[in-house]
């Protein structure tokens, strides 16, 4: 029913992702392929409903609809066997902020935050900028070049100024789904040591078989100590409608949480972004099947390419997420000699995996969220690259 094959311009657009070339990558000759939305339309079910809300001549204050609230409760029921309660939702515009509400409602300055890297960098930009101090635990690497937790080190690092771990589920950028079994671990030693997780689920929906998300707060009892964040932006391409949610199951830490939410004043989001949230989680499931498919056959195309030079690059396996973990170290380059060779060689603008903590040094990270015209021109000229770089 969709197509997922057209390239769509935004580079005339204020996109992010291409506006930011020449501050990023010193050049606007690059093809981006790093910050994580898709250059992928968003789902025509969603416009329309936006379009139909523009045809009533008045856009202001509005609640967060009821409707809206069920739309996505009966979504994470049907797709991932979490029932919550609207009363146990809040609105918020980002994932990012609900972040930085928590770390301010539920621990002190000065306090502890455990961060698992690589990982997304605000997970620990938000540690600093309110004030507490970032416990780094690692993930490892096995020999599949996949991660797990390592729970060994989780307890040594532990002290009673640790308030909380921020899990990124599924992790961006290693790519994993973790199980049940390794939440559970998880969970074991959280309860052990009275720490709050936050599950960042924004990428829920997006895992591959025979993989399976697990919520975090799925798990017996995690409903106790877990706050969870969902969302729509990764999954049907509307971040700029800046809207999300926060689950908390447990009235009490849902008031501790709610006291800060309520001094900042996060009101209820805008008319626009409550119809196009709705209509995604009323309407999105045939599109999400189809997009997954799209998505698994990029995947699939680089790893073709990267198998004849896994020597150079390696690809991390992908289990969830639309975001390539390459393994770089082959190419024996230094980081910043490594981001410049995709610039200039490859012409390709990726993110550089020092970002992502010191483990990510020699790594990269592509976004291979794009039509399949998009993706000819990003498998082209990293295949060119590559055979160029080994003569």
């Amino acid at each position: 029913m969709y197509d997922f094959t057209k390239k769509i311009e935004r580079s005339n657009t204020n996109a992010e992702k291409y506006t930011l070339r020449k501050e990023l990558f010193g050049t606007e000759d690059v093809l981006p392929a790093w910050v994580a939305d898709m250059d992928i339309a968003t789902p025509p079910f969603v416009l329309d409903a936006v379009k139909k809300r523009l045809e009533h001549p008045i856009i202001g204050y509005e609640e967060f609809p009821q409707s809206a609230k069920e739309a996505q409760v009966r979504w994470i029921a049907k797709h991932h066997d979490k029932h919550y309660n609207t009363s146990q939702l809040l609105y918020s515009h980002s994932v990012v902020a609900s972040i930085s509400v928590a770390i301010q409602a539920l621990s002190d300055i000065g306090d502890e935050i455990i961060v698992q890297t690589p990982i997304y960098p605000p997970f620990f930009h938000q540690v600093h900028k309110n004030g507490r101090k970032v416990l780094r635990n690692p993930l490892k690497k096995r020999e599949d070049g996949s991660y797990t937790f390592d729970l060994e080190q989780l307890r040594q690092i532990i002290t009673p100024k640790t308030k909380m771990l921020l899990l990124c589920n599924p992790h961006n950028p290693v790519s994993r789904s973790w199980s049940k079994e390794e939440l559970e671990a998880l969970l074991h030693i959280a309860k052990e040591h009275n720490l709050i997780i936050f599950s960042d689920e924004i990428h829920s929906d997006l895992v591959f078989e025979p993989n399976r998300h697990t919520p975090f707060a799925s798990l017996e009892e995690a409903g106790k100590l877990c706050i969870s964040a969902y969302g729509p932006g990764k999954t049907f391409n509307m971040a700029g409608f800046a809207i999300s949610t926060v689950a908390i199951e447990d009235a009490t830490l849902r008031e501790r949480f709610k006291a800060l939410y309520d001094a900042i004043h996060f009101a209820q989001g805008a008319s626009l972004s409550h119809v196009a949230f709705e209509a995604a989680y009323t309407y999105g499931d045939t599109w999400l099947k189809e997009l997954k498919a799209h998505l698994w056959h990029n995947y699939t195309r680089l790893q073709n390419i990267l198998q004849k030079y896994d020597h150079l690059i390696r690809l991390t396996p992908l289990e969830a997420t639309y975001l390539a973990w390459l393994d770089c170290r082959g190419m024996g380059l230094k980081d910043k000699e490594l981001r410049e060779w995709f610039v200039k060689e490859a012409k390709l603008g990726l993110n550089a995996g020092l970002a992502f903590g010191k483990e990510g040094s020699g790594y990269m990270r592509l976004n291979f969220a794009v039509p399949s015209e998009t993706m000819d021109a990003i498998l082209q000229r990293l295949e060119g690259a590559l055979a160029q770089y080994e003569d």
